[in-house]
């Protein structure tokens, strides 16, 4: 049932899903990019459904598990991160990954829908340490396009595994452009 609302909604909305995840692939951190709007996670969400990915993890600040909208975001893969501790989540995170047969952990490397000078690593650290695949996931509002592009598998080389991430994100159109950036590479300047 979801899997049809969701190609309804994404049909009525003019958006279409490419790409699909390996079968084989069934342990993961997903990237989402570029994430400069809310409806980033609608559309991905819809997007997932829409080609049967039915759960997708997600890291959130634990702050937001608080009733009435706790148990609603755990429903959707919520995983709550306790960010004001400096308690080693990349390790946390990575063991996840050894204790489930299937985890796709979804994470926005921008960390925010603004403008960062900077995404954060944690991501790639993580994929690293869990020894699992890094699966390239998009929208791309200037086309009306979302879904599941390349697999990387981490060689330990975090910049040539990050032009080869920054390389197909440069082709991707944010909702609000302005807020995009793929750093390190992408430095904004004004002139």
């Amino acid at each position: 049932m979801q899997k049809l609302i969701s190609r309804l909604f994404l049909k009525l909305i003019g958006w279409t899903i490419k790409g699909v995840l390996p079968e084989n692939e069934k342990k993961a951190v997903l990237i989402a990019a570029p994430h400069t709007s809310g409806w980033d996670f609608i559309i991905g969400r819809a997007g997932f459904y829409s080609i049967g990915i039915k759960k997708v993890s997600f890291l959130i600040k634990k702050e937001m598990f608080k009733f009435p909208i706790g148990p609603i975001i755990k429903s959707w893969g919520a995983i709550p991160v306790d960010r004001s501790k400096n308690n080693n989540t990349i390790q946390i995170v990575s063991k996840m990954f050894e204790g489930n047969e299937n985890l796709l952990l979804l994470v926005t490397p921008e960390g925010t829908r603004k403008y960062t000078e900077h995404w954060k690593k944690g991501f790639y650290y993580i994929a690293t340490e869990a020894k699992v695949p890094i699966v390239l996931t998009y929208v791309d509002y200037a086309k009306k396009e979302g879904g599941i592009g390349p697999v990387l598998y981490p060689t330990g080389n975090f910049e040539k595994d990050f032009k080869f991430i920054t390389d197909f994100y440069r082709t991707k159109s944010a909702k609000y452009p302005k807020n995009f950036n793929l750093s390190p590479f992408d430095k904004k300047t004004d002139s």
